[in-house]
């Protein structure tokens, strides 16, 4: 009985090694796939310029801060001027912070957009290029201790995506 089990997982591990050895595997950083795609590259300068005004807004708004701070330090103020500038400085301080907090959820928000999108898409082609490279299984190469070059297909799918979806 104990032969008869032992061999029956022995020949188990035997034709799974065969038949992982038969798949044909592709590898992909899907990471850098998306973000090298020509699309996320222009939405990524468009968002810059977009957003330009409230980064300026922001750098403005630091460059007050410090300014105020340096009056501060100056020890040319009377007491109420210290707390007047005290007073301005937190204000200030605090329509930063809401600014930049702002600022953040806005850019996370349309990226995490973006890149849902782009993420879809991609995986749709992924699923195309491997039918027609005859592939098994595609695993993301982040993930992957050990692959050989010769099965990384980020560029070609980066490649395809631009194809498929030309920047306009």
């Amino acid at each position: 009985m104990f032969a008869a089990t032992t061999r029956c997982l022995i020949l188990g591990a035997a034709f799974t090694l065969i038949a992982a050895a038969q798949s044909k595997v592709g590898v992909i950083n899907s990471q850098q796939a998306v973000f090298g795609t020509a699309e996320f590259k222009k939405w990524r300068a468009d968002e810059e310029t977009k957003f330009k005004p409230r980064q300026d807004q922001l750098m403005k708004l630091q460059k007050d801060l410090q300014d105020l701070q340096t009056q501060a330090q100056s020890g040319k103020l009377s007491p109420q001027g210290e707390q007047e500038i005290q007073a301005q400085a937190t204000r200030k301080q605090r329509e930063g912070t809401r600014l930049q907090q702002d600022y953040q959820d806005d850019i996370d928000r349309e990226q995490n957009e973006e890149l849902q999108k782009i993420g879809v898409r991609m995986r749709e082609l992924v699923n195309k290029l491997a039918e027609s490279k005859g592939l098994d299984i595609v695993v993301d190469g982040a993930n992957t201790v050990f692959f050989k070059p010769a099965m990384d297909i980020t560029a070609e799918s980066v490649t395809a995506y631009d194809k498929a979806f030309p920047v306009k």
